[in-house]
């Protein structure tokens, strides 16, 4: 059977080809250019070799970290963060073992090999899967390159699997039927093409590539066992989905005991050196911000300053992590008495006892607020919350006291990690997500940190800002 993400990752090979051959030589010609008569690197003992040698040398070693990390492993390209994260890490490990060469062999290699081609090309690469990314999407929007799956288990458990992959998108799974006891009827809207024994001439008959066991108590290991080998002999995907939902592969742990492949999940951990490698980020990234959107931000508040009478910014006490309050900063966007308009307008919509809320029409905002919040632009003076350690760039959006004392246990996980200023649900529906699904949303995020995760937010943030769509407000 066509397996379509091989030819997927192949191309992806040869494109990793050209981006690093074109990383190396567009280094090679800006070195040149700097310092013309540069032929060669010249290691202790003057023993030299051609620089064009040494930079074909950190372009190979470049592509087999590459293959090292999986980077192009048909599991993980084409959707999630997985991929994006084993690119970083296979350019950094690259990184490391050059530099670690030049120093201890005493290489006269050019600083500027490590602060600008490296660089350039983790971008290039990052930008190239993206854009293949954008072309998969394409495809499978037009039903090419799509997994044709069926879903065996009980009707409760695939109920729950089909109804996920149906809401989520850019999954790569189209589900085609389902098998299940009692057989009959749908389930979320798809077939059910017979109960268990059926399944093999229901792949066979849909030409299906995936099948995914979503749980049955009725099903023994020995009925499982031979499922999976006549699976294996259609070539057919076989895909056990766990009962612990929401868990990104890298706290997945395969690990065969007494013949059981059991599955170890880790708890997540945002301490040690995570930790300070986000909030590094966090004042970095802050720190250019504030200084490249200055002109910004002088334009901003004159426009605020002139357009309604009040202050320029607005601080309002926001929950913060561990419970603990702080005042989250905003160019002022609304009348100067919005908070005591509040609650009357939340119990006139029928908002007042949801978590979540945003009024439609709020009649509080300004003229100038409004287009400061459909770009987003009012929440900039947060940066300086970011740059103080109260917020980060990512995580879950601060709320009031009141919203918080309406938590359960279950939505009180939001707290154990720092507010953000955008966050997983922002870019994943902004303001028109039910609060159950914002909730499932903030909890994934912070369940699956990974740093390669927050740059993915920040730049579909981004794209957030510039086209903001209909439904932000």
């Amino acid at each position: 059977m066509e397996k379509w993400p091989r030819r997927y990752a192949a191309r992806l090979f040869f494109t990793d080809l050209f981006v690093i051959a074109a990383a190396m030589a567009g280094f090679w010609l800006f070195l040149r250019t700097l310092t013309p008569g540069l032929t060669d690197v010249v290691w202790p003992g003057d023993f030299r070799i051609p620089y064009v040698w040494a930079l074909t040398t950190v372009g190979l070693l470049w592509l087999i970290a590459l293959a090292a990390t999986d980077s192009r492993d048909e599991l993980v390209v084409g959707s999630g963060v997985a991929e994006y994260d084993r690119v970083f890490r296979a350019t950094m490990s690259t990184f490391v073992i050059v530099l670690i060469v030049a120093f201890f062999f005493r290489v006269d290699l050019a600083r500027s090999l490590f602060v600008i081609a490296f660089p350039a090309g983790l971008l290039l690469l990052l930008g190239s899967r993206w854009l293949w990314r954008q072309w998969l999407r394409r495809q499978q929007r037009k039903g090419a390159y799509v997994h044709r799956a069926f879903v065996i288990g009980e009707k409760r458990k695939i109920q729950h699997i089909i109804g996920t992959l149906q809401s989520t998108r850019g999954t790569g799974i189209e589900v085609i039927g389902a098998v299940t006891e009692p057989a009959g009827g749908q389930v979320a809207g798809i077939e059910v093409y017979g109960p268990y024994r059926s399944l093999e001439a229901g792949v066979d008959e849909h030409r299906a590539d995936t099948v995914i066991f979503a749980g049955a108590d009725d099903i023994s290991p020995k009925v499982m066992r031979r499922i999976g080998w006549n699976m294996s002999d259609r070539d057919v995907n076989w895909i056990v989905a766990p009962a612990t939902t929401d868990i990104a592969g890298p706290r997945i742990h395969s690990r065969p005991v007494a013949g059981l492949p059991l599955v170890h999940v880790s708890f997540p951990r945002l301490d040690g050196s995570r930790r300070f490698l986000k909030r590094t980020f966090d004042i970095v990234g802050s720190g250019l911000l504030i200084i490249l959107l200055t002109p910004i931000w002088l334009i901003t508040a004159l426009a605020v300053k002139f357009s309604s009478p009040g202050p320029i910014l607005y601080a309002q006490e926001r929950v913060g992590r561990n419970g603990k309050p702080f005042p989250m900063l905003k160019f002022r966007s609304m009348v100067t008495n919005a908070d005591e308009q509040l609650q009357a307008l939340l119990a006139e919509q029928g908002k007042s006892d949801q978590p979540l809320f945003k009024l439609e029409n709020d009649p509080r905002i300004t003229k100038v607020g409004r287009v400061l919040r459909k770009f987003s632009i009012d929440e900039l003076p947060q940066l300086f919350n970011v740059m103080r350690g109260e917020m980060s760039l990512v995580g879950p959006r601060p709320q009031r006291e009141a919203e918080v004392a309406m938590y359960d246990d279950y939505a009180h996980r939001r707290l154990i990690v720092k507010p953000g200023m955008s966050g997983l649900w922002q870019v994943s529906g902004r303001s028109s997500l039910s609060w159950e699904d914002a909730l499932r949303l903030d909890l994934y995020y912070i369940e699956n940190w990974s740093f390669m995760q927050d740059v993915i937010i920040l730049f579909r943030t981004l794209k957030a800002v510039v086209a903001p769509g209909d439904d932000a407000h």
